[in-house]
C-alpha cells in the first residue's frame, strides 16, 4: 500500500513537470520573449506612437535597431552626441514599456554590409569624412570610437541583451578575399572582451544572416561562411541569427522542414532570433524578375514551425521586425523596387491595421508565462 502510494506520488510529480516542459506543445509555459522593432509603417507620430502602443500590448521584449551610422568623432573623442541623436534615444527610452525587456542591437558595418558603418549626427549614414573613409574595421582608432559607443549605449539604455553586430557574416560575401572579415573579426574580439570585463553579467552577441550559414540555401561561399562562423563563435554569448527564409532559393514557395534543425545543430550556445519576417502578400522586386509568392496562409506556417523549433530549442527570444506592413512609408520612399520593398509586407498587422492569421499564433504563444 505503501509503495502505491509512493507510485501514485511519483506520476502526479512527473505530469506536472511535463506539463511545464517548454518542449511539449502543450505546455503553458515558453522559455523566450517575443517582440518587435519600433519600425514605423509611416513617416508620422501617429504612426510611431501606434507601433509603440502594439508593441506595449503585442509583446513582452523591444529591440531598439540602429542600422544608420556611428558618430564616429565623438565618439572617439568622449565629445557629447548631437542633439537628434539624444532626442532619439530619449523618445525611444519614453516610449518603452517599463515591463518589456529590452535589446539594443548596433553595428560598425554599413547597411549594405560591406565596410565601414557610415557616419551619423544630425543625419543618417552620411559619407565618412576623412580619416574614416581610409580606416579598416581594425584601425586603433575605429577600435576605439566603437568601444566608447557601446559603452555610451549601454550606459544610457541598461539593456537586458546588446547585439554589437549585425548580420555580421555578410561582410564574407562581399569580400571573399576575407580580409573585410578578418579585420572585422579583430574589432569585434577586442570591443567584446573590454566590454564583457566591464558588463560580466550582460549577455552581449554578434547576429549571423541565417540562411547563409547553410549550404546551397544562397548564393554564399558556403566554405568561407563556416570558416568565419568558426572564427566569431567563441566571441558571442549566444548564436543570434537573423532570419528570413525568404530571401534564399526558396523564396516564399515553401520552408525546408529541417531549416531549423540545420541551423541550430551548428551550436550549443544560448539561441535567439535577432530579427526575422516571412511576407504575408505576392511582390516582386528586380522589374518582377523577382516574385515572392508571399500569403497569409504561408506566413502563419512559418510562425508555428518556428515556435515548435524555439521550443525544441529552448530559445531566449524571437524578434520579428515589423510589426505592421509599411506600404504608407514606402510610398513616401517613392515606391522605389529594390531592396527596400522586401519586407514591407511582413508584418501581422497589414497595412490597413488588419490583424493576419499569424498574429492568432503569436498572441497565443505571447499569453504563455515566461520561465
Amino acid at each position: 500500500m505503501k509503495n502505491a502510494a509512493i507510485f501514485l506520488l511519483i506520476l502526479i510529480v512527473v505530469s506536472c513537470k511535463l506539463k511545464d516542459n517548454p518542449n511539449d506543445p502543450n505546455s503553458n509555459t515558453r522559455n523566450y520573449y517575443l517582440g518587435f522593432t519600433p519600425f514605423p509603417y509611416d513617416v508620422s507620430s501617429v504612426a510611431q506612437d501606434y507601433v509603440y502602443s502594439k508593441i506595449n500590448t503585442d509583446a513582452d521584449i523591444i529591440v531598439h535597431h540602429f542600422d544608420d551610422g556611428i558618430p564616429w568623432d565623438e565618439a572617439l573623442y568622449n565629445q557629447n552626441f548631437h542633439s537628434n541623436i539624444i532626442s532619439d534615444w530619449q523618445y525611444r527610452l519614453s516610449k518603452t514599456p517599463a515591463t518589456h525587456k529590452r535589446i539594443v542591437a548596433i553595428t560598425p558595418i554599413n547597411i549594405d554590409r560591406d565596410g565601414l558603418a557610415l557616419y551619423k549626427n544630425q543625419s543618417s549614414n552620411q559619407d565618412l569624412p576623412a580619416p574614416w573613409l581610409l580606416y579598416n574595421f581594425n584601425h586603433p582608432n575605429v577600435k576605439t570610437a566603437y568601444l566608447n559607443y557601446c559603452k555610451r549605449v549601454i550606459e544610457y539604455f541598461t539593456p537586458d541583451y546588446l547585439i554589437i553586430g549585425i548580420e555580421a557574416n555578410l561582410l564574407i560575401n562581399a569580400d571573399e578575399t576575407m580580409n573585410k572579415w578578418n579585420a572585422y573579426l579583430e574589432l569585434h574580439k577586442y570591443v567584446y572582451g573590454e566590454l564583457k570585463i566591464l558588463y560580466p553579467q550582460l549577455p552581449i552577441m554578434v547576429s549571423l544572416s541565417g540562411m547563409d550559414l547553410i549550404s546551397g540555401y544562397t548564393s554564399a561561399n558556403n566554405t568561407l561562411q563556416i570558416v568565419g562562423f568558426n572564427n566569431i563563435l567563441p566571441y558571442t554569448d549566444y548564436f543570434a541569427i537573423s532570419l528570413y527564409p525568404f530571401l534564399s532559393k526558396y523564396l516564399a514557395e515553401s520552408i525546408p522542414d529541417d531549416l531549423f534543425d540545420l541551423l541550430f545543430a551548428m551550436s550549443s550556445k544560448p539561441k535567439c532570433i535577432t530579427e526575422t519576417g516571412y511576407p504575408a502578400q505576392v511582390l516582386s522586386i528586380e522589374g518582377g524578375s523577382i516574385v515572392f509568392n508571399g500569403s497569409p496562409d504561408k506566413q502563419k506556417s512559418y510562425f508555428e514551425k518556428m515556435f515548435t523549433a524555439a521550443d525544441k530549442y529552448d530559445m531566449r527570444f524571437i524578434i520579428n521586425f515589423v510589426l505592421r506592413d509599411y506600404d504608407e512609408l514606402w510610398k513616401d520612399l517613392g515606391s522605389p523596387d529594390d531592396i527596400t520593398k522586401v519586407w514591407r509586407d511582413t508584418g501581422l498587422y497589414d497595412e490597413n491595421g488588419n490583424v493576419r492569421t499569424s498574429y492568432e499564433v503569436w498572441k497565443n504563444k505571447l499569453n504563455l508565462k515566461v520561465e
